[in-house]
């Protein structure tokens, strides 16, 4: 890990925001939080509709992860990337009597900052929210549960010495696909394990930049029934 003065060079924590724009930033991304609980609660309430509420902790990891660089050159050699971590979240899910659900979701990710010309590394935060659609193979009621899913999300990149809860960082919203299967343990209780890959166009002012980020989440975790 690096020391301070490497964050400072990095162009996104260089540029100054004014103070409304920073609690504008911390605004968005907590009604986006909120939107995605109520409307969770709301799906909950639907006749014939089971919720699961449960935490989840794993890995991610990322390609196509060079960021683009300070100058504006043509060819220049990348500067920046990231690099991946621990992952921690939770996730809410309701539940058809018969193959399909619905999920709302949030997860903070570990991340590295990469200096790419000198090799140094800083720790970030990626947070992100999302919806899901999931598609099962059994209907509800049974042991196991595999399932296919698709959805939407977003996620704000914090830059070193940024806050997200001030507005800092680099919001994108992508789309996000994948699978897992969930076990019942105890009628109340079940385990699951998740693979997904989030594509997300890059955040940050930088130059010579281009295409998406490819995320992938190795993840286990449980939930039990309300």
């Amino acid at each position: 890990m690096v020391s301070g003065p490497a964050s400072r060079n990095f162009p996104a924590t260089q540029a100054r925001r004014r103070a409304s724009d920073r609690m504008g930033g911390a605004v968005a991304v907590l009604r986006i939080l909120l939107t995605l609980f109520l409307a969770g609660l709301s799906a909950a309430s639907a006749p014939a509709q089971l919720l699961e509420v449960g935490v989840h902790g794993g890995q991610h990891q990322f390609s196509r992860a060079a960021l683009g660089s300070s100058s504006s050159r043509p060819g220049a050699p990348n500067e920046y990337s990231l690099d991946g971590g621990f992952r921690l979240g939770f996730r809410m899910t309701t539940n058809s009597d018969t193959h399909w659900g619905h999920e709302f979701g949030y997860a903070y990710n570990r991340t590295q900052l990469v200096f790419d010309t000198t090799g140094q590394r800083q720790g970030m935060a990626t947070h992100q929210g999302m919806y899901n659609f999931l598609a099962y193979t059994t209907r509800e009621g049974k042991r196991v549960r595999p399932f296919a899913t698709g959805g939407v999300h977003f996620s704000n990149f914090v830059q070193p010495g940024a806050s997200a809860t001030q507005g800092g960082g680099s919001t994108k919203f992508g789309i996000n696909y994948g699978g897992g299967v969930k076990i019942r343990v105890h009628p109340m209780f079940l385990i699951r394990f998740d693979v997904r890959r989030y594509e997300t166009p890059k955040p940050y002012p930088l130059f010579n930049r281009s295409g998406w980020i490819r995320q992938m989440e190795y993840s286990a975790g449980f939930s039990f029934f309300l």
